[in-house]
């Protein structure tokens, strides 16, 4: 994320001694700080003032672009002011600085959570950071009474000089929320270098809670974050070889009766299925190019308890994903077989006699007609009949080949009444027919099943 990069802007100077920002242009018909810890800025300008006025005229005169070039050191700001007169004013607006040991305790909070690392590399201040340097004690942004102004009109208050500086540096608080940090005492590079010391120190010490200060057991990072702070975080060693399989998950048998609706059976199954599922997706995680690979299509509800099916689950789960589903125990069982050779789109071909278009259906045919080379009614060549829009059933043979919305051609088998997935598809007709496999053993039923 980056703040204000709409607004060009040039800073000179030592990275920790001061920073001059070049006079911005003027801002009409714009706020002066779009981020929050601008507006808390302006809001400190504004609960400290005693005469509105003196605000008034200040943020007029900056919004006219009066303020000339801005210099950032710590403990205070300085800049050239004009009236409209032309007359030039030099404005301080002094800030206390945090003490060494205030320093310290910020540097221990921002290197606790590498989201703040994060934060700080991308020029952002977020909440949480300033919230939990507020619970160490550390306030980075100013309170009520906290902005101290001096100016050459020698006003003994706020004036519109350094009212004007003020609101000016809004804007630049809203492009890089180091001038802050340097007005407290810390310039960038520094407090980058410290950051990185410390995060270097930090993984240096034997892990543990108790030996480092680590993260409690149980604690994570977000993955972005992590990426963001690579830059200052110590290098990460290479991640583990991908498993052979996946784990087993713990048993849920301890003996004692679960609650009433608790399944063990069940959701031990659900957590190998979780387990496998997760190994799989690292897989392709892994693979070249996956960058490139298209998304997968989520799965509906009854695709997903057919994807469950075909990952053999305990009869009685089985039996509960069938009347979920609507199926019989064997409907479910040939949706679960062709899922198996194909996912989605081999229960599709199961399910769904769908209608070629007229493209598709003229290959379709042609591939037919060219897949053997013995001429129709000689033997090495089926003989075809049309058992449907996308279906042809080779004679005699209680065979089938079915035409996928793809292109490809899978085959299946006649079981007593039903036609079977038999194999996987392929995209030439003779080769998905010689792969059909030979038919499983009769499906048994469980009591009271379908």
């Amino acid at each position: 994320m980056s703040h204000g990069h709409d607004e060009e802007r040039a800073a000179t100077g030592g990275d920790d001694g001061e920073r001059t920002f070049d006079a911005l242009p003027p801002a009409r018909g714009r706020g002066f700080a779009a981020s929050w810890w601008g507006q808390v800025w302006l809001g400190a300008l504004e609960d400290s003032a005693l005469d509105g006025e003196q605000l008034k005229r200040g943020r007029r005169q900056a919004r006219s672009g009066a303020v000339g070039a801005v210099t950032v050191r710590p403990g205070r700001i300085t800049a050239v002011v004009r009236d409209r007169d032309g007359t030039a004013y030099r404005g301080d607006v002094l800030l206390p600085v945090l003490r060494e040991e205030e320093w310290d305790r910020f540097l221990g909070v921002a290197v606790e959570r590498s989201g703040h690392i994060a934060a700080l590399l991308d020029h952002d201040m977020p909440p949480h950071l300033v919230e939990d340097a507020a619970a160490a004690g550390v306030e980075l942004l100013p309170g009520i009474g906290d902005l101290e102004p001096e100016c050459s009109c020698e006003a003994w208050d706020l004036c519109p000089h350094t009212a004007a500086l003020c609101y000016q540096v809004a804007r630049l608080l809203d492009q890089d929320p180091f001038v802050l940090l340097l007005l407290r005492g810390r310039g960038e590079r520094r407090l980058l270098d410290d950051l990185q010391s410390r995060s270097a120190a930090r993984a240096a010490v034997p892990s543990g809670p108790a030996a480092s200060g680590g993260p409690e057991p149980g604690s994570s990072v977000r993955a972005d974050e992590a990426f963001a702070a690579s830059g200052i975080l110590p290098a990460l060693p290479d991640g583990p070889a991908l498993p052979a399989g996946a784990g087993r998950p713990p048993a849920l048998d301890t003996g004692t009766p679960p609650a009433p609706g608790v399944d063990p059976e069940a959701l031990e199954f659900l957590a190998q299925d979780a387990a496998a599922r997760a190994l799989a997706l690292l897989a392709r995680a892994l693979a070249p190019a996956h960058a490139e690979q298209p998304l997968q299509a989520a799965l509906t509800p009854d695709q997903d308890a057919v994807r469950l099916a075909a990952a053999s689950p305990p009869p009685a789960v089985a039996a509960r994903l069938a009347a979920a589903t609507g199926r019989s125990r064997a409907g479910l069982e040939l949706a679960a077989r062709a899922w198996r050779h194909g996912g989605a789109a081999g229960l599709a071909v199961l399910e769904t006699d769908f209608t070629p278009g007229g493209a598709l259906l003229a290959r379709a045919t042609a591939a037919l007609e060219s897949a053997w080379d013995a001429p129709a009614g000689e033997a090495g060549r089926p003989r075809l009949r049309a058992a449907g829009a996308s279906r042809w059933t080779v004679v005699g043979e209680g065979l089938q080949l079915r035409l996928g919305p793809d292109g490809s051609w899978w085959p299946y088998r006649r079981e007593g009444e039903v036609w079977a997935p038999a194999g996987p598809p392929s995209p030439d007709p003779a080769t998905a027919l010689d792969s059909a496999s030979e038919p499983p053993p009769e499906i048994a039923t469980e009591p009271g099943g379908a």
